[in-house]
């Protein structure tokens, strides 16, 4: 892909593929993106376009039903070079040996692959993955989730808890290039709070926000807010939109 480390592809909500000189990989699928959102001509995930791709990774961080859905254990029909790396929490009734389970603080390497399961403030964990060079942050739930209509208590929890994960990758990483984290406009005026936080401890070269279900104007909202030399904030518009790094 000549100067082109990760050639990147929105899906929908916290749904995104990464691909690399010599890997696909798939985060978090759910569903396709609404079909007013998006040109069925630039779907990244059909099955030609997976059986064309040397190595696929296909990643999901819990088992909620917009981050995991069983439709992608069929993909692997279209390559024999197809790997799974689930959560623990994630039902699996019929393991295969293309199947990884990983759980917080495991590390696997994985045709080449280095993969390291961080927390979440939710269930489940986060992804960091380093392949051909690059290191790769996909946070799945792990946000500052500050609700307005939680007690005081619970919001200083959930404030603890972000925030401790937070030192523990900070501790371990400090050259992230992509990371994707929650932009969740549900959190009203916080919405960013969570992602302001990462990028002052973590410095990622590119953040792309995700977790905004249809509000796209969050996105727009949270790149204009931080317009920084040390990390681009990514302003997603629309489905299977691509972003080059």
């Amino acid at each position: 892909m000549s100067d082109i480390k990760a050639k990147i592809h929105y899906i929908y909500h916290s749904g995104f593929t990464l691909e690399t000189d010599n890997a696909f990989l798939i985060f978090d699928y759910y569903k396709h993106p609404n079909s007013n959102e998006a040109l069925a001509s630039e779907d990244v995930l059909t099955p030609e376009n997976l059986k064309s791709k040397k190595k696929v990774l296909i990643f999901s961080s819990h088992s909620h039903g917009d981050h995991f859905n069983s439709e992608i254990l069929k993909w692997q029909q279209y390559s024999n070079n197809t790997e799974y790396i689930l959560s623990c929490d994630i039902e699996i009734k019929d393991m295969k040996p293309n199947y990884t389970i990983i759980s917080e603080g495991e590390e696997k390497f994985i045709k080449g692959v280095y993969v390291k399961a961080y927390g979440s403030t939710d269930i489940g964990i986060s992804f960091l993955v380093k392949i051909d060079g690059l290191t790769i942050f996909h946070a799945g739930d792990l946000n500052w989730w500050h609700w307005k209509e939680d007690s005081l208590e619970e919001r200083n929890l959930a404030e603890k808890a972000f925030k401790e994960n937070m030192k523990t990758i900070k501790a371990q990483q400090n050259n992230i290039d992509i990371a994707f984290f929650p932009v969740d406009s549900r959190l009203e005026e916080f919405y960013y709070i969570g992602g302001e936080y990462f990028i002052k401890e973590l410095h990622p070269k590119l953040l792309i926000p995700m977790h905004f279900g249809d509000d796209f104007s969050a996105t727009k909202n949270f790149a204009e807010k931080f317009k920084l030399p040390q990390t681009t904030c990514i302003e997603i518009t629309h489905g299977f939109q691509e972003i080059l790094y």
